[in-house]
């Protein structure tokens, strides 16, 4: 489903998008078992949008162009030596909601609010071939709504808590991690509101140290 341009905080679980939240103490992917060390042990960080985060359900699209999170309250924060280190799976721990802001539909007349849910949200790192770092998000953890010429209120995950998976790359000073993926979704309205149980999100997000942002943060064996 789509979403326009009127967008309160706290926002998004879904990705879905995704989004982007980074901390550490959590469960492995289930599909990678191995050593991963999240480095440097103790450091702050954040994660900005790059670009835009893209909603798609049904016939409908919404775009954000800002979204973050960012340290705070014991949040976003690599554990301390040893717990950023584990030798049979992911290192993961809590993360603040992300928020996202100035979104818009491609659907004429229609307005969007994007609620996020202020709950416990998580990320685990898994290191492997490929890299993948999962955000937890708690159950209606993120909840669109649409009014205007279209009024549906789209809740993600309403029942239990989901994880969206998003590739993470290694970099010289940011990292990145990015979500090209769906999550499952209820959609509530009128006939005009899509019907899908899944909906598609896909946004890429550039991870810094907040504290020596020349010295990355890292996921490694």
């Amino acid at each position: 489903m789509s979403f326009p341009r009127s967008v309160t905080r706290p926002v998004l679980a879904l990705a879905g998008a995704g989004v982007l939240a980074l901390a550490w103490g959590g469960s492995a992917v289930a599909a990678q078992q191995g050593s991963t060390t999240v480095e440097p042990a103790g450091a702050a960080f954040s994660a900005s949008l790059e670009g835009e985060a893209v909603f798609e359900a049904g016939p409908m699209t919404v775009t954000c162009t800002v979204s973050e999170t960012g340290p705070g309250d014991g949040n976003n924060l690599v554990p301390e030596e040893p717990d950023n280190h584990n030798p049979e799976g992911a290192v993961g721990g809590p993360i603040n909601a992300p928020g996202f802001e100035d979104c818009e539909t491609d659907v004429p007349l229609v307005d969007v609010e994007v609620d996020v849910a202020d709950a416990v949200w998580d990320m685990s790192m898994q290191h492997g071939e490929t890299s993948v770092g999962t955000m937890h998000v708690p159950a209606a953890g993120i909840v669109v709504t649409t009014s205007g010429l279209s009024s549906c209120t789209a809740t993600v995950s309403p029942d239990a808590p989901v994880g969206i998976e998003g590739t993470w790359a290694n970099g010289d000073t940011a990292s990145t991690l990015a979500f090209d993926t769906t999550a499952p979704v209820e959609i509530e309205g009128g006939i005009a509101c899509p019907d899908d149980s899944e909906a598609g999100f896909a946004a890429s997000y550039t991870v810094v140290n907040a504290d020596a942002p020349d010295t990355p943060i890292t996921v490694g064996p």
